[in-house]
């Protein structure tokens, strides 16, 4: 979003915000005004003021606080034998970053236990100088550092059928966003010698599923990464560690974990995870292979499902938006049905394909209604809504809906989902 834009869209922002200003703490407020003899014994000494705190917090590697103990990811339950995951708690987050700890997973054979000393990475096929590095080999390539989203094709999968989660965590949170350390992929592969031809890559995995991918050369040579930090720190194993590959913006079972071997070649290899797995079956029993991009979309997370709303007046509704085709160039935002949209503010920064944080502020009157929003991104696409979706769709779809997400609010305040 350019400057001129971002503060435009400010000052519409704080236009919308004016007709809240007045009393707006009593808005926000839902106990009673206090007496001065009540406020004094509010402000008596609280008993953790009167004693010394813990000199450290155990154990070594910090853990959030106590009372933050319900902001986890949601495991599947019963879990699964072969097939497992998790999910983000979406709307307990702040900002864009998702925290290592809460971002989700996705695995098919579970977490291998890597020694990183003795992984390899081989990069052979159509190359004049096969390669195979060790993870000593690889930190030692210039490095860069990124934030982008990474979200499972699937995500959102079961409301293409009918309403199936309650919250922005169950319903859409096979969505995380983080900053990734690590060197392009490019740069090592011009080491490698590409040999004339070479249009597509295999990237496999060291896992128990040995997880296969057929990925364009372009985009290999494009944005890819070789991962081998997240947030500062070293990969979790469940998202990796040691060597992921990372493919900002394409869906999530592609940019692969436990990353072993890469092979160039001229052809698509189809294997399983791209001919049984992850294609779009459409009307007539055929298959769309390769729809790699993940499409503009955007959640409202506050309030979002589950929540309540305690009284009436100000609030500021807030969530994220992004796109695996460019940067999130506006988010509007309904709290009527979508019988009128309004502009929301976007959240500096504004990058490509990252998460963005969108706000917008709004009065509710008490009254029952919906609310939900959409985005646009920078290549002119439109966040379509459900019915708008199946109509292009198969019914046979799983993959890649995008579709707008409405919440519901009754009067008593109680927000559910709105599909």
């Amino acid at each position: 979003m350019s400057d001129k834009s971002n503060i435009s869209s400010r000052r519409k922002f704080l236009k919308n915000s004016a007709g809240v200003g007045a009393g707006l703490g009593a808005a926000l407020v839902s106990s009673p005004a206090l007496s001065q003899s009540s406020a004094g014994e509010f402000l008596e000494v609280d008993p953790w003021t009167k004693v010394q705190g813990s000199t450290f917090i155990n154990p070594p590697y910090g853990l959030p606080s106590k009372y933050e103990k319900n902001v986890v990811r949601v495991l599947p339950s019963p879990a699964p034998k072969f097939l497992t995951g998790s999910r983000t708690p979406l709307q307990n987050l702040h900002g864009i970053i998702t925290p290592n700890g809460l971002f989700f997973e996705r695995h098919h054979a579970g977490v291998p236990d890597i020694n990183p000393d003795q992984h390899r990475l081989v990069i052979h096929g159509m190359v004049d100088r096969p390669l195979m590095l060790s993870m000593e080999d690889i930190v030692r390539f210039p490095s860069e550092s990124r934030i982008y989203f990474l979200e499972c094709s699937g995500n959102s999968a079961a409301e293409l059928k009918k309403a199936s989660g309650k919250t922005a965590q169950e319903i859409h949170g096979l969505l995380s966003c983080c900053e990734w350390t690590g060197v392009r992929l490019s740069t090592i592969l011009q080491e490698c010698g590409i040999q004339p031809g070479a249009t597509w890559a295999l990237a496999e995995g060291a896992d128990g599923s040995a997880m296969t991918r057929s990925i364009p050369m372009s985009k290999m040579m494009d944005d890819a990464l070789l991962v081998y930090a997240q947030n500062g720190e070293m990969l979790r194993a469940e998202q990796g560690y040691p060597l992921r590959l990372f493919l900002p913006g394409y869906e999530g079972n592609m940019s692969i974990k436990w990353l072993r071997r890469i092979k160039l070649g001229t052809e698509p290899w189809q294997t399983r995870e791209e001919t049984s797995a992850y294609t779009d079956l459409q009307k007539d029993g055929k298959a769309q292979q390769f729809t790699f991009a993940m499409d503009v979309k955007s959640v409202i997370t506050q309030p979002s499902g589950m929540m309540k709303l305690k009284s009436k007046g100000f609030y500021e509704v807030s969530g994220v938006a992004w796109s695996g085709n460019g940067k999130i160039k506006k988010v509007e935002v309904s709290t009527d049905g979508g019988k009128s949209w309004g502009d929301a503010i976007l959240q500096e920064p504004v990058m490509d394909k990252s998460l963005v944080r969108f706000r917008y502020p709004w009065v509710w009157n008490g009254e029952p209604t919906v609310f939900m929003s959409r985005a646009i991104d920078s290549s002119g696409e439109t966040q379509p809504s459900m019915e708008a979706l199946l109509k292009v769709k198969s019914p046979n779809s799983f993959y890649h809906n995008n579709a707008i997400q409405p919440w519901r609010v009754a009067a008593n305040g109680e927000i559910t989902n709105g599909r």
